[in-house]
């Protein structure tokens, strides 16, 4: 069978708005830090309701593209609003807590293993990824490559081959995860203080306090707001 006769997607109206600002910031040659223009004024321009100029700004900032000040407008943060399609975050808000969950079950266990079996080479491992995300955070910048880097040689640490290979099963979900938290304002900088907490019970073979520590820091990962987030098709 052919899938020509696949259900039609819902269009929502807000999604056409999202698409008109990116069009007018690229148009405008708009920047990160520059203010968009009041949503009444988008509104009246868009022959659109508040409501839908404002369901497009919160779609934009649950990505991380804009950011919202409470009566002081809204603002960009990146250069360009490339906005992923509302189906992709609608379907990754619905696998991000199982993805947390299996996060929390293996990377908790990992980080008592390592402090428990790590080498002077693991720390040394450990403390250079640590080293890369200040020089990241110093920059400004997203430091996903250099988050991947940390939990990788927490699991490296570990020396359990079997839970190493449980985490390379699931490392395109744990990526997802990854940005959708490291996009929040200033959580670069705060997951860089709990990969240190990580690190100093790490080095000081304190096991309970390992995983101690790592389980609050993947549960201050799901501190996102794409999970409070609802898209007005979403039942």
């Amino acid at each position: 069978m052919t899938d020509s006769l696949r259900p039609v997607a819902r269009t929502r109206l807000y999604e056409q708005v999202m698409e008109r600002l990116r069009e007018y910031v690229e148009q405008e040659a708009m920047h990160a830090g520059d203010r968009l223009p009041p949503e009444r004024d988008l509104a009246e321009r868009l022959d659109v309701s508040r409501t839908s100029v404002r369901q497009a700004i919160v779609a934009l900032e649950v990505q991380g593209l804009v950011e919202a000040r409470h009566g002081g407008g809204t603002y960009l943060l990146r250069d360009r609003l490339d906005a992923e399609p509302l189906e992709t975050m609608i379907d990754r808000r619905r696998r991000l807590p199982d993805i947390l969950d299996a996060r929390d079950a293996l990377e908790t266990k990992l980080a008592a293993l390592a402090a428990d079996r790590h080498t002077a080479a693991d720390v040394a491992a450990i403390d250079a990824a640590l080293a890369a995300m200040a020089e990241a955070v110093e920059r400004g910048e997203l430091c996903a490559a250099e988050d991947q880097l940390f939990h990788g040689a927490v699991t490296a640490a570990a020396h359990s081959p079997l839970l190493a290979d449980f985490m390379a099963e699931i490392a395109q979900p744990i990526a997802e995860s990854r940005t959708e938290s490291l996009r929040q304002p200033g959580r670069p900088a705060q997951s860089l203080k709990q990969h240190r907490r990580i690190a100093a019970a790490v080095r000081a073979g304190d096991a309970e306090a390992a995983a101690q520590a790592m389980h609050h820091h993947v549960a201050a990962v799901g501190h996102v707001k794409l999970l409070g987030w609802r898209d007005e098709t979403d039942g």
